[in-house]
Order: structure tokens, then C-alpha cells, then sequence
């Protein structure tokens, strides 16, 4: 009988053992969060912008508040804050500012047939939006009806330390690439030269990290990549933003997900 036992306690150590083991392998295999895009179409709104430009400010609080102001939700809109190098030359260095984000604007200026680039500059799903005080909300709307031309997933696997683990995975029949971008709202510069000298400035979904667009292959692209956090993130504030864009210009779909609190 005590042998019988020890048999029993023995086959009972090794099912926990196993059930433990596919347990860890679940959980590292499944994703701290997750989420895909809607059946419609999500307007990209994407604000070139400079912290040395003094008619930039209102630009920057009108995309702050669009949420609040148009009655619009992440599920209708994804909203970027690009803040572009060019006006770096006049004495205040935008921190933010990225040479590849004027490099962006110059393309989408050059699709437009435009020969210049200037800020505030705003394009909604690819194309300039001129009157965007009074534009965007119908704008945004009239971009909803229309049935999404691409799927897209973020999964956040893991955070370790400054590194976040991301997958993006995205379907379409359309030629394009998918691009993948950091955001980090509730950002705050006290200027000290340049044509905003003395201003404190406060931007959110900008965009801290940009990494190469992906060519999607055989109507699909799938991207893993560690994401490195800014140093002085707040992490709360922190989102992963992915879009799919047409050789044309044009936004087939887009989707953010903000970090989740178990990671």
C-alpha cells in the first residue's frame, strides 16, 4: 500500500508538473494585449509641426483637444503630431523633430503636385486638409463610411526596461506598406529662443520613435519589433500606432493601442 502511494504521489507531482509547464508556455506566448482594426475605415491625421513656429501652438492644442472637441473616438480617428526639423536653424531645437518626418511631409507634399512644405500643415488619410478648423470632423466621418481596405493587429508581448516588444501584423490587396510609430501624449517644452521663446508648449500623439515602413508581401506584412522607450517617457502616456498606406498616398487603415497596464 505504501508503495502504491508513493506511485500515486509521484504520477500526480509529474501532471502538475506538465500543467505548469503548458501554463508557462501559454502565458509567454500570449500577448499582454492586444487589439484589431474595425470593419471601417480609421482616419490617419497626421499635424506637421515645430516647436519653432509661432503660429505651430494652435495646431498642436486643436489636435490635443479633438477628441473632446469633436465628439470623435480612437475607434474614427488616429491622430499624429510630426514635428519636423527645418525650422531647427532659428535657435530653438525641437527635440522632438525627426529629419524622416520631413522627408514624410516633402512626399506627401510632392503626391498633392505642391512644391512647398510649411507649418502647421495638416493631411487626413494621405491628402492636405487646408481648412482644418472647420474640416476635420465631416472629413473624419466621410472617411468612417468607407469599408476598411486593410486589416491590421498590435500585440504587445513584453516590456523590458526600455524595450517594448511589439507585432504588428497586417492584410490587404492593395500595393503599399505598413508603418509602425511610438506616440506619447502630455508632453511639455519650455522654449527658450526661436519665435516661441518664453512659451510653454504642450503636445500629444507625438510621435517619439518611427521606425522603416514595411513593403507588403503577397498582401500581407507582419512585424516584430523592440521598440526602445524614450529614457523620459511616461509610460501611461505611451501608445503603438500602426497604418497601412497605398504607393499612392492613400491610408487603407490605421489603429493605435495604448500600453497596457499589465505590462
Amino acid at each position: 500500500m505504501q508503495h502504491n502511494n508513493s506511485r500515486w504521489v509521484f504520477c500526480l507531482t509529474s501532471v502538475l508538473t506538465l500543467i505548469l509547464v503548458a501554463n508557462t508556455a501559454t502565458a509567454a506566448s500570449t500577448p499582454a494585449c492586444s487589439k484589431s482594426s474595425p470593419l471601417h475605415t480609421v482616419a490617419l491625421l497626421e499635424l506637421y509641426t515645430s516647436e519653432g513656429c509661432d503660429s505651430c501652438p494652435p495646431a498642436d492644442k486643436f489636435v490635443s483637444n479633438l477628441y473632446q472637441s469633436t465628439g470623435l473616438t480612437a475607434d474614427q480617428l488616429l491622430p499624429l503630431s510630426l514635428h519636423v526639423d527645418y525650422w531647427d536653424y532659428i535657435g530653438w531645437k525641437d527635440v522632438f523633430a525627426k529629419p524622416a518626418f520631413t522627408q514624410r511631409q516633402r512626399w506627401l507634399a510632392e503626391l498633392a503636385s505642391s512644391r512647398s512644405v510649411y507649418t502647421p500643415e495638416m493631411f487626413v488619410a494621405g491628402h492636405e486638409l487646408r481648412n482644418w478648423r472647420g474640416d476635420v470632423k465631416e472629413t473624419v466621418k466621410r472617411i468612417n463610411q468607407v469599408p476598411a481596405r486593410a486589416d491590421i493587429r498590435i500585440s504587445l508581448d513584453a516590456l523590458h526596461g526600455q524595450q517594448l516588444s511589439v507585432r504588428v501584423d497586417s492584410k490587404t490587396e492593395h500595393p503599399g506598406k505598413l508603418y509602425v510609430a511610438l506616440l506619447e501624449n502630455n508632453l511639455v517644452s519650455n522654449v527658450q529662443a526661436g519665435e516661441n521663446r518664453g512659451v510653454s508648449l504642450q503636445h500629444d500623439y507625438v510621435v517619439r520613435e518611427w521606425g522603416e515602413p514595411v513593403r507588403m508581401m503577397n498582401n500581407s506584412a507582419n512585424v516584430t519589433r523592440q521598440i526602445s522607450i524614450p529614457v523620459n517617457a511616461v509610460r501611461k502616456n505611451l501608445a503603438v500606432a500602426a497604418f497601412v498606406q497605398s504607393d499612392k498616398g492613400d491610408v487603407l487603415q490605421a489603429l493605435s493601442l495604448p500600453l497596457c497596464s499589465n505590462l
